[in-house]
């Protein structure tokens, strides 16, 4: 059997300001992946489809086409930069699964015909120049918010005003860059930080939800299953931060 692999690898030096990685997946046929939100767009190659991940706000579940085992490419966007890449509010992609060539209908079939012709090792180079060419830049204020919000303890109301805009703005700015507002983002940070304390030194659900920056271990319970779709303990058995 074809063994499970994911690997990472960092983007060229000029799409480091929106791109968080390339990455590619090898699983055999019929292989269950939970995927759980990033605060991330992503543009893959799946089953043979090329394929914008808008930002998911729950667990999503895949499990590929049963064919002879072949590999997931794809290109992870920094949080805030999803609109500028694809050229339109993020909020239009989230939760779904839309075919490149739908966003960008100009160079998305094209792209699409050179990856099914190319060889695995250049499929991720093929992507990069292509996302390099849109020449888009991450929304500098939803990142700073996206830092901030990623503080245990932070408040949304704080970071907008130590950033100098209304909450209103703050959403509005976030919903198109990222898909979805500042407080679905403050629980994914929430969700990443838990998945970071759990490769650190043993300790207690409790000390880890207070460390994390949940109100309480219930608090952490409830958000944890609505990420994820699984209890705290079964999810951070085998969790591991990716990069966004």
């Amino acid at each position: 059997m074809v063994p499970v692999t994911y690997r990472e690898l960092a983007p060229p030096t000029g799409l480091l300001p929106v791109v968080a990685c390339l990455w590619e997946h090898d699983a055999p046929p019929g292989h269950e992946q939970r995927i759980i939100p990033d605060g991330c767009v992503d543009l893959v190659r799946l089953d043979g489809e090329l394929v914008v991940v808008g930002a998911d706000t729950g667990p999503v579940v895949a499990v590929p086409a049963a064919t002879p085992a072949s590999r997931t490419s794809g290109i992870r966007l920094r949080p805030g930069a999803a609109g500028a890449v694809l050229g339109l509010p993020a909020s239009e992609v989230r939760d779904q699964r839309v075919p490149l060539a739908d966003v960008w209908p100009d160079v998305g079939p094209a792209l699409a015909a050179a990856l099914s012709t190319a060889h695995p090792a250049g499929r991720l180079d093929l992507l990069a120049r292509t996302v390099l060419h849109r020449r888009a830049e991450r929304d500098g204020l939803v990142a700073a918010a996206a830092r901030q919000l990623g503080t245990p303890g932070s408040r949304i109301a704080v970071v907008a005003d130590d950033l100098g805009v209304s909450e209103r703005h703050l959403h509005r700015r976030t919903v198109a860059a990222v898909g979805y507002g500042p407080k679905m983002l403050g629980r994914v940070a929430r969700l990443r930080r838990l998945i970071g304390l759990s490769a650190g030194p043993p300790s207690s659900l409790a000390d880890r939800a207070a460390r994390a920056g949940y109100a309480s271990q219930a608090h952490m319970s409830d958000e944890v299953r609505r990420l994820t779709g699984r209890t705290p303990v079964r999810f951070l058995e085998d969790a591991a931060l990716t990069a966004a």
